[in-house]
């Protein structure tokens, strides 16, 4: 427990203090936001902020989970180390296309296809090191299973090994890329993403307590190194909630793909390792509605013949053109992100309390 609130407030003090540092270096270089012209045109005002402050998550969590576990003298796990792996390698991904968007200025960044290629290496890299039965433990339990999970396994739904990294692939690259999709306005998906890390935090802390490594039953959860899981899902949340200081309306730094691509990759591999991979889409709601809106906006575009089911996606984009304050907008969808946290962790407690 004390590498958990180590790593917690190390992660929001490294992350506050150094996205100030971040703020003043990226700004002497001239790193600053692209702004589409076919967005709404209140956005306009933002060009030249500094980008890239996901760099600053990014260390702030790998920094604050090895010194939580220099200073506690506990040896990082299998799971922790897998889970920074996919938070650091998409990371790279990310600053990849943020680096060609503020050097070539063009504000598509790395192009589709370098970008998919870029993620699916990573993400089965991962995927494959998860299920390798060399980083079993004592009991064989690998970090991932080949099963599909809701709360707990489904022992039924055991796919074969290429399936199951295959849908380690898709949970990943639609994490990553429906965080990616809600960051486009001020705090929206950092204050989102904070939300999501602590319920992961309290799910993770909440089966190590009921772990069928300490106590054998019915209702025992058979998740390899959930303590450990929790202490990154502690420096993320932490990393989060200190980037929030800087980047809440009137942003001063966006934390640009290099922080929504990993922290959407930390999300989905924090659903994989904890096995509760579908919880994951009550727990993000918010980033589930963001994506289905650009998926129905462009399906509904080629269906119609160019109509437009909202007037532009992903949906905060909607209701800023509606005439919502972009300050109303993010709060409200905050409430909604509460919402969706509040129920996931209710339904995971209930599950455990019927004991199905």
């Amino acid at each position: 427990m004390r590498a958990i609130l180590l790593a917690g407030g190390l992660s929001l003090i490294f992350s506050m203090l150094g996205t100030r540092v971040a703020i003043r270096i990226l700004a002497a270089k001239g790193y600053g936001q692209l702004i589409r012209d076919d967005g709404p045109t209140t956005h306009h005002t933002k060009r030249g902020t500094p980008t890239m402050g996901g760099l600053v998550i990014i260390a702030s969590v790998v920094v604050a989970y090895f010194t939580a576990k220099l200073i506690t003298r506990d040896a990082p796990s299998a799971s922790a180390l897998l889970l920074l792996f996919l938070f650091v390698g998409l990371g790279t991904v990310g600053f990849l296309d943020d680096y060609i968007k503020v050097a070539m200025q063009r504000s598509l960044g790395l192009r589709s296809k370098a970008k998919i290629i870029g993620q699916t290496l990573v993400a089965v890299t991962f995927s494959w090191l998860a299920l390798t039965p060399a980083l079993a433990d004592s009991r064989g339990q690998t970090p991932a299973s080949r099963s599909i999970s809701f709360i707990r396994d489904f022992p039924s739904l055991t796919l074969p090994a290429v399936l199951a990294i295959a849908l380690m692939l898709v949970m990943i690259a639609g994490a990553s890329n429906g965080v990616n999709l809600t960051d486009g306005l001020d705090g929206l998906a950092t204050g989102a993403s904070t939300m999501v890390f602590g319920a992961y935090t309290l799910v993770s802390i909440w089966q190590n307590n009921q772990s069928c490594a300490i106590t054998q039953g019915p209702k025992c959860y058979e998740v390899r190194d959930p303590l450990d899981l929790a202490v990154v899902a502690a420096a993320l949340t932490g990393a989060c909630f200190g980037f929030l200081w800087w980047n809440a309306s009137p942003a001063r730094i966006f934390m640009g793909d290099t922080g929504s691509l990993s922290l959407g990759g930390a999300l989905a591999g924090l659903a994989i390792l904890t096995r509760t991979e579908f919880l994951l889409l009550i727990l993000g709601g918010l980033f589930v509605v963001q994506t289905l809106s650009v998926i129905l906006q462009v399906g509904y575009f080629k269906a119609s013949g160019g109509k437009r089911m909202f007037r532009m996606a992903p949906l905060h984009h909607h209701f800023e053109l509606k005439g919502w304050d972009e300050i109303t907008v993010v709060i409200r969808f905050w409430i909604i992100t509460g919402i969706s946290v509040a129920a996931g962790l209710g339904v995971f407690y209930a599950e455990w309390v019927a004991g199905v």
